[in-house]
């Protein structure tokens, strides 16, 4: 089979200074899945029928094979990694050096397979909708005692407002939670996103 190798990606592991044995590995290993490189985000991404199946990313500590819509895969091994608490379709694999990535390779091109059955069924990860998050009782507040606050939140995309309030709930102290509502108020009235 011919590999269609993406010069932006062959670019990308020109400069890696770290990870660049572990990201050509993992290259090597998604290339076998027959997927089709691509390149976004800063990164090779590897795609099916132009849906996005996995990504290589590297950080300090690690670096990772990160599924699209990892929250869907079975996870029969117990390796796939949550980032935080917010992400909630994506999952990593996670990997320090290349003799990780050998041990693992025919789990990962499982868990590939996998990722790629999940998209030829069409299947989608339930996310979070915003009324699904909690208004905290700070901003409550002000949204009934500023005119126009409520319907410029409510004019945010919807994925602005999860960021919102999920932002204003996260601290323990409601004292906290009611100076970043004030931070932010003159923002929500502008239209702006909490990262805008």
């Amino acid at each position: 089979m011919t590999r269609n190798l993406n010069p932006k990606v062959d670019e990308f592991l020109s400069k890696a200074r770290k990870w660049k044995e572990e990201y050509e590995k993992l290259r090597a290993i998604v290339l076998d899945c027959e997927l089709t490189e691509d390149f976004k985000w800063m990164h090779p991404c590897y795609t099916f029928e132009n849906k996005n199946i996995v990504l290589i990313h590297g950080f300090k500590e690690y670096c990772a094979l990160l599924f699209h819509k990892g929250a869907l895969l079975q996870d029969a091994h117990g390796i796939l990694i949550q980032q935080t608490e917010n992400v909630q379709a994506a999952r990593q694999i996670r990997f320090t050096n290349t003799a990780e990535i050998d041990e693992l390779e025919p789990i990962l091109k499982a868990y590939i397979y996998e990722a790629i059955e999940i998209e030829k069924a069409g299947l989608e990860v339930n996310f979070k909708k915003t009324e699904d998050y909690s208004v905290p009782d700070e901003f409550q507040h002000k949204l009934e005692e500023i005119a126009g606050l409520k319907a410029a939140f409510e004019s945010l995309t919807p994925g602005r407002q999860r960021a919102y309030l999920h932002y204003f709930s996260q601290p323990k102290q409601s004292k906290t939670r009611a100076s970043r509502v004030e931070k932010y108020v003159r923002q929500i009235l502008d239209g702006k996103g909490l990262n805008d």
